[in-house]
């Protein structure tokens, strides 16, 4: 990247640069001894023109054709929906010998995390039980269960919420005066104890799967429930059943032992036609998890190896810094963690649209290119068939905040990855079993793609966000990074790691980095929560293998 003051340019090949702060009509920037005129006004994020533009010219950004041209442009013209249409070039195998050299490591060589070891040498960054339905039935059982549990052991957060409540109402009472309220709560009177220090949380999978749908939905979810049973996160399991749904519990049971033959963790189910009655069902169903919570209690985080690190990397609320600040921050991040033996998981299969040749030429493995090709393809035109297509994936959100074209947020989205090599490609539900960095089939939507990463065998989420978005997900700790200071600002309350510094001109993307690594290293071993398991954002949407994007 080339910077000077209020401009920069990503790559070498570019012909637009990036306005790093808001720039206005007629001023005069002056970027490798070129003085540009600009013609409208620049927000910051936005891009401009470096030089006049017919109908059809190229336009390049990240070194590769990420639009073209729609009419005639001048030289300092802002790039616009308008202006600007998505195009991407063609991709296909090819031998490719990638060259990839890892950076220096030493300094992290002896370092650990404390973590959660299970049977099969996985380790855990943190200490589940887990509640799961198979079918959207049950849903309210659980929501009665998470009321009971939460409550009463310590991992309820929404206290303050309620106290908040309860004061409107005694005012409200009185006849006072509720506009002028004063919510204001302290947090040291919300604080509650948990009961069982080495049980980090009771989470709760609920869907609206199971029944209703095709055959297929309800096995696609399966393998989906019967990965977050194996996850190394989650130490025991509570499965509540209807038994009359589409998945039924054999089938569950059977998808767990299948993804780990060795499952040895303590697993109760309850079926509600079987049952007596639903306080029944409730009882028994608080009772023996109460036992298994006993157990696990028991459980200690001990050392752990850098080496079982298995990081999945998301953006969401994407914004025109995305590409140029967390992402690549966070693709250095991801490189140390290779270096180091650990496995990255890059996922938002409909954001990797321009980008898919850099990644085929990186992926060592000639099957495993042709597998993520086979994705892609046959993806796009399941979108494309409806009406939709992957250059349709930017949001409203994107647009206005400098993200014209997909392939200008898929090639800064694919930056979460780093330059490893690509070691494996992985469907939705398959695990990541290869050290390095393994790409994900999901969706681009947030908790879609999440709730795939997490199953493919995350044990920690580095998510960043230019925007802002409270997802998070209910085994694997989500840990924000947003892409400039004054989303930081503005939403500490969600935000973990701020890599504003960059656009500053005060950190490399480098130091960040690194930054990045220590607090997964911390928030690994317990030492930080990240503020998304602070607020119990437990999001959980199973894809259903249709279009979304």
């Amino acid at each position: 990247m080339s910077t000077q003051k209020n401009i920069l340019q990503v790559h070498p090949k570019d012909n637009v640069l990036v306005a790093l702060h808001d720039l206005s009509k007629g001023s005069v920037v002056n970027f490798n001894g070129v003085d540009y005129i600009l013609q409208d006004d620049i927000l910051a994020k936005h891009k401009f023109f470096m030089n006049d533009m017919q109908p059809g010219d190229e336009i390049i950004m990240y070194g590769v054709l990420v639009g073209k041209a729609q009419m005639a442009l001048h030289a300092g013209n802002l790039m616009s929906t308008s202006n600007t249409k998505h195009a991407a070039d063609p991709f296909v195998f090819r031998p490719y010998h990638y060259q990839w050299q890892a950076p220096d490591v030493s300094k992290y060589k002896n370092r650990t995390f404390n973590g959660y070891h299970r049977s099969d040498g996985r380790v855990g960054t943190a200490n589940y039980w887990l509640f799961m339905p198979t079918v959207f039935c049950e849903n309210r059982n659980l929501d009665v269960i998470k009321e009971a549990l939460h409550t009463q052991l310590g991992y309820e957060v929404t206290d303050k919420y309620k106290k908040k409540t309860k004061l409107l109402l005694e005012l409200y009472k009185s006849g006072a005066d509720i506009s002028k309220a004063d919510l204001t709560i302290k947090e040291s009177d919300v604080i509650t104890q948990r009961v069982f220090k080495n049980v980090d949380g009771i989470k709760f999978l609920n869907h609206q799967g199971g029944c209703g749908g095709t055959r297929q939905d309800a096995a696609t979810l399966s393998k989906l429930l019967a990965a977050y049973a194996d996850h190394p996160n989650v130490a025991g399991v509570t499965i509540l059943s209807l038994g009359c749904q589409h998945l039924q519990t054999q089938n569950l049971l059977d998808d767990i032992k299948k993804h780990n033959p060795g499952f040895d963790k303590t697993l109760y189910v309850f079926e509600q036609q079987q049952s007596q009655s639903e306080e029944q069902l409730i009882t028994e169903a608080i009772k023996k998890t109460f036992e298994g919570l006993v157990e696990i209690n028991k459980l200690e985080r001990k050392p752990a190896s850098l080496d079982k690190l298995c990081i999945g990397v998301k953006c969401g609320g994407s914004d025109g810094f995305s590409g140029i600040s967390a992402n690549p921050a966070v693709g250095y991040c991801s490189d140390l963690v290779v270096g180091l033996g650990g496995k990255i998981l890059l996922a938002e299969f409909p954001e990797l649209c321009g980008a898919e040749q850099q990644l085929i030429d990186r992926t060592i493995d000639e099957a495993a290119a042709k597998k993520f090709i086979h994705l892609m393809t046959t993806y796009n035109s399941q979108a494309q068939s409806v009406g939709s297509g992957f250059d349709m994936n930017p949001s409203p959100g994107n647009i206005k905040d400098g993200l014209i074209t997909d392939a200008i947020k898929s090639n800064g989205a694919a930056r979460k990855g780093g330059n490893s090599p690509v070691v494996d490609v992985l469907d939705y539900t398959e695990p990541a079993t290869n050290p390095g960095l393994s790409l994900v089939c999901t969706p681009g939507n947030d908790v879609e793609a999440t709730t795939g990463e997490a199953a493919s065998g995350a044990t920690l989420i580095l998510f960043t966000t230019g925007l802002g978005t409270p997802t998070g997900n209910p085994v694997c700790p989500t840990i924000k990074v947003a892409t400039n200071t004054a989303l930081t600002k503005r939403m500490g309350d969600i935000i973990d790691i701020n890599t504003g510094p960059i656009i500053d001109g005060e950190k490399t993307i480098e130091e960040m980095g690194e930054e990045i690594l220590e607090y997964c290293i911390k928030a690994a071993s317990g030492e930080v929560i990240p503020k998304a398991v602070l607020l119990n954002q437990d999001d959980f949407i199973p894809w259903k293998r249709g279009v979304s994007l």
